[in-house]
């Protein structure tokens, strides 16, 4: 996925961008970089993140850098922000997303002859000097980003640090956010609002899908006024938006607890304690615990001091041993009871079904499951968040496969369709081989209620397949 933070301001900028990037971190998990501009150029720093925080990795960085304005990201695998030099000068950028087309838009860069790319390993191009360089086919920043909106697949928000300012540029369709904020000192931008409280932010407002605009100390224009469509990504809300954080307007925690809520809503199971998945479950156990009356509990506490996160080894074994290192059971909480799960999201169901059979071998009578989201039946085409290597991998394709006994041509409107005996069938599938007691679902239409966004401007495809507003009837 990845997240970034920008600031703009009349003194030293460094601290601010400097915690302001670190509080991303939970949004990528490969690199972090910062840029900063002062009377005497760039300054940069970029480390690899992998297996050591942010913070350990730049403080000694910080003492380096100087400047009044600067920008920071933290991204998936890519090395960022970069240093351009073109006829628009020199800038420093960074973008969060994803391009689909790629490898198509860098042969048309080639057919120009005077382009060319370093790449990365695994033969990939950087997608931010991709992006750099559909930008300086422009006679202008703001020429630059419209192009890169029109001709990518996908989704790219851009921070550009310059001697004017820092553009900062929303993706044409608002998948992710980009916040403005303000102080005394000047404005920041950051993708997640829980990065300004700490430093004297105050939110000014989010960029609307498709708008850039100009940050200076003193003032935010308007560069490029936003589209009229959104389609703003509901993970966000779900899974890996940070609680403290809201977005155009909404707290993630309190849509968690509405989520949670509406799961009680439709549930009849009894059951000793409810408890969450940490972290992302813990909030939608919340709200589910508080509406049905029942107590909360911690069966499992989370050690995070030396562990990574989970599904950063590209190793499925290395991913699942980590998980496991990370959570650490409380027999006494668990023998004998009748538990209930609440979790952001099924994915591929390897890690649950540990921790499924753990609780079982501690003593748990029953275990049940409650994702605050339906079955995932379709890889994201529009961010980075999974990096799940096919769609296929998904808990949900596979419960589909094996009813279906390994058909090509499936249709999956059913799969979709709460209503439907296949739908039952699929979710009785993944809860028979995670090893529950019951699974069930959350519905579309209460999650999106939940969130609180209207239905056309938070995107579906994930659990639906509509990659456009109205583009099928469960839209």
């Amino acid at each position: 996925m990845g997240g970034f933070f920008g600031v703009t301001s009349k003194n030293e900028c460094v601290v601010n961008l400097f915690y302001g990037t670190d509080y991303h971190c939970h949004l990528g998990t490969m690199r972090g970089g910062m840029a900063t501009l002062a009377d005497n150029g760039f300054t940069r720093f970029i480390h690899d993140i992998t297996n050591s925080q942010f913070k350990s990795k730049f403080e000694n960085d910080v003492s380096k850098m100087f400047g009044t304005s600067g920008i920071g990201v933290i991204s998936d695998y890519e090395d960022q922000p970069l240093i351009i030099g073109s006829h628009l000068g020199t800038y420093a950028i960074v973008t969060v997303g994803v391009i689909k087309n790629a490898d198509e838009l860098a042969q048309k860069a080639f057919q120009k002859r005077h382009t060319h790319f370093s790449e990365m390993s695994g033969n990939e191009i950087n997608p931010t000097e991709l992006v750099a360089t559909i930008i300086n086919e422009e006679e202008s920043f703001e020429a630059g980003i419209k192009s890169v909106h029109e001709q990518i697949e996908g989704s790219c928000s851009i921070l550009i640090l310059t001697e004017k300012g820092i553009y900062a540029a929303r993706d044409k369709l608002g998948r992710t956010p980009v916040i403005i904020g303000k102080n005394e000192q000047g404005h920041a931008v950051s993708m997640e609002s829980c990065a300004f409280p700490n430093l004297g932010y105050e939110v000014v407002r989010d960029l609307g899908p498709g708008e850039v605009a100009c940050l200076t100390p003193d003032s935010v224009e308007q560069i490029v006024p936003p589209g009229d469509t959104m389609q703003m990504c509901s993970f966000l809300w779900i899974y890996y938006g940070y609680p403290a954080s809201g977005y155009e307007g909404i707290n993630v925690e309190e849509s968690r607890y509405r989520c949670g809520a509406a799961l009680a809503d439709r549930d009849d199971v009894e059951v000793d304690y409810v408890a969450g998945v940490p972290d992302s479950g813990t909030a939608h156990a919340l709200g589910y615990a508080t509406r049905s009356n029942t107590p909360y509990r911690r069966p499992f506490v989370k050690y995070t001091p030396t562990w990574p996160r989970s599904f950063m080894p590209q190793d499925q074994k290395i991913r699942d041993l980590v998980a496991r290192m990370k959570l650490i059971p409380i027999k006494d909480l668990t023998k004998g009871q009748r538990l209930l799960f609440c979790e952001d999201s099924i994915v591929r169901g390897t890690q649950l079904r540990d921790t499924v059979q753990r609780l079982f071998d501690f003593g748990a009578k029953e275990v049940h499951m409650r994702p605050a989201c339906p079955p995932l039946l379709f890889g994201c085409k529009f961010l980075n968040f999974s990096r799940s290597r096919s769609e296929m991998d998904l808990a949900a394709r596979m419960a589909i496969k094996d009813l279906e006994e390994g058909k090509k041509d499936i249709n999956l409107d059913e799969y979709c369709d709460e209503s439907s005996d296949k739908y039952q069938a699929m979710v009785k599938r993944i809860g028979d081989k995670i090893g529950l007691t019951s699974l069930k679902y959350q519905q579309l239409d209460d999650m999106v209620k939940a969130i609180g966004m209207p239905r056309e401007k938070v995107c579906t495809f994930c659990w639906n397949g509509c990659d456009k507003p109205g583009s099928c009837s469960s839209s």
